[in-house]
């Protein structure tokens, strides 16, 4: 496989998990705004069932390829500026992920579930730990955002 071939797969994978984060902050925030539990937990349910799909595979594809592409395209991945921030932003975003997004996720998919009936449900908390979740979400989106313009500007040098 040349260079072509895997900068190619290394940009369908980044579209798809850059799409997906897109699209879960998306759709979270719509069925929040529902306030309807069955909703927000259905929601949150495809968004973790997302991850494992399209993120988790995506980071794979998207660090395999990136680092296959500069491996065969000659570049020098420690001393090519836009190629080492990009590691940096992309691991930044894979910390926040791993660390915050995850657990909240699973902690909002908790509180949502069935068991809870609407008239005892703690909205402030769960509002707080959605804050949070929304918050450490934008941060792994807007990392790898910052890591894609890096790429196909070629900055810094």
């Amino acid at each position: 496989m040349d260079y072509s071939y895997l900068k190619l797969v290394h940009l369908i994978a980044v579209m798809i998990f850059l799409g997906n984060i897109v699209t879960g902050l998306f759709w979270m925030r719509i069925a929040v705004e529902t306030k309807d539990l069955k909703i927000i937990n259905f929601t949150m349910k495809g968004i973790i069932r997302a991850d494992r799909f399209f993120t988790i595979p995506g980071v794979i594809v998207i660090t395999a390829g990136g680092f296959l592409a500069a491996i065969y395209g000659h570049y020098p991945i420690l001393r090519t500026g836009w190629i080492l921030w990009s590691i940096i932003m992309f691991s930044i975003s894979g910390l926040a992920f791993a660390f915050q997004v995850v657990p909240l996720q699973k902690k909002l998919y908790n509180l949502t579930s069935e068991r809870v009936q609407m008239t005892d449900f703690d909205w402030e908390h769960f509002k707080r730990v959605y804050v949070k979740w929304d918050i450490w979400g934008l941060i792994a989106l807007v990392t790898p955002l910052a890591a894609f313009a890096m790429m196909v500007l070629k900055l810094p040098q």
